[in-house]
């Protein structure tokens, strides 16, 4: 018996729904919609993008160590896969990408990429994106788990990303890429510094 050929979804039908509204992103062939996020996820994101605020300025500036375009919710074209992800947050360092990203979906290679795991999507996040973002040497991937309370940063390399540090409520790290200030992980779960 014939195995059915599975039809590939298209970024021009990605489009189309994100253009009546839809949350949605392309993820290996197939339109996945994005998690309605839970308290604990939209609190999550807010926290990292103010954690990291001081990256979001041109580097040497007196607020902060800069050199970064840091973004929520944009959605990034892969060429090579032919996918599209709305990442909770992404960054672009300023000295490979002088100019502010710009379009829909963005076409720059991120520099870091940041997912908020949700119980209905995590799979994707932890699998799927991770497989394409490594295939297109995104140098640095972070997994913030919301139902866990955990952070887990990982660094590309040649074969796979590198675990380089898992992190949890009552840690105080020093994260790459942003290493240049501390991180109190207990403040990405609402738990007061």
């Amino acid at each position: 018996m014939a195995e059915a050929v599975r039809r590939h979804a298209t970024l021009e039908e990605l489009t189309s729904l994100r253009d009546r509204g839809d949350a949605v992103e392309l993820i290996d062939g197939e339109i996945v919609p994005k998690a309605q996020p839970l308290p604990e996820h939209g609190d999550a994101q807010v926290t990292l993008g103010a954690l990291l605020y001081p990256f979001k300025h041109k580097a040497g500036g007196p607020r902060g160590p800069g050199g970064w375009w840091l973004m929520s919710e944009v959605e990034v074209f892969y060429p090579g896969t032919s996918e599209s992800f709305r990442h909770d947050l992404v960054g672009f360092r300023r000295d490979r990408v002088p100019e502010r990203p710009r379009g829909v979906p963005v076409r720059e290679r991120a520099d870091w990429v940041s997912e908020i795991l949700s119980p209905s999507t995590a799979r994707y996040d932890v699998v799927q994106k991770q497989r394409t973002l490594h295939a297109h040497g995104v140098p640095h991937y972070w997994l913030v788990n919301p139902e866990h309370q955990t952070l887990v940063v990982l660094r590309w390399g040649p074969d796979a990303y590198v675990n380089v540090l898992n992190a949890g409520v009552g840690d105080v790290v020093r994260a790459e890429p942003f290493e240049a200030i501390e991180l109190d992980v207990s403040e990405l779960f609402g738990h007061e510094p």
